[in-house]
């Protein structure tokens, strides 16, 4: 789930593009826990878009999930790790209202650890990814998804 400030909150809307910063596990392996994303607001979502939303039943919660379908209501939601849960099994399908943009970016920082040459070699060519959007002509779940980013 990420954590927006105030500032970006307040900036939205002036500025199409916001971060965000990922706590939790529910994404993995897509993102990890102290991921950066940066956010397009408005966005249009289709289905298998890594999505930022106002969790229904705490609006002051920000979370990040992938939109799986358009149902009655609005959107399903499901996080890449099927174990961590906290999705539309839990709360069911997010209006649209709540649905605030989508991931286009993420940055892994760099951890205190990685001072070696190599080590920040493999770091600079790998903090900076889109963030992949998981479609097919068939819909598929995420758990489907889930499973073919991990065997990668």
């Amino acid at each position: 789930m990420p954590e927006l400030s105030q500032e970006t909150e307040r900036g939205r809307a002036v500025a199409p593009f916001g971060l965000a910063e990922v706590t939790g596990p529910s994404m993995v392996p897509t993102l990890r826990h102290g991921d950066q994303l940066v956010v397009q607001y408005g966005a249009r979502v289709r289905p298998g878009d890594v999505v930022v939303l106002r969790h229904p039943f705490q609006q002051d919660l920000l979370v990040v999930k992938r939109a799986v379908e358009r149902r009655d209501g609005g959107w399903w939601v499901r996080g890449d790790n099927t174990y961590a849960g906290g999705d539309s099994t839990d709360y069911g399908a997010v209006p649209d209202e709540l649905v605030l943009g989508k991931v286009r970016l993420r940055y892994r920082p760099l951890k205190p650890d990685q001072r070696s040459p190599l080590a920040l070699v493999r770091w600079a060519l790998s903090a900076a990814r889109p963030v992949p959007a998981v479609r097919s002509a068939a819909r598929r779940s995420v758990r489907s998804a889930s499973r073919r980013l991990r065997a990668r």
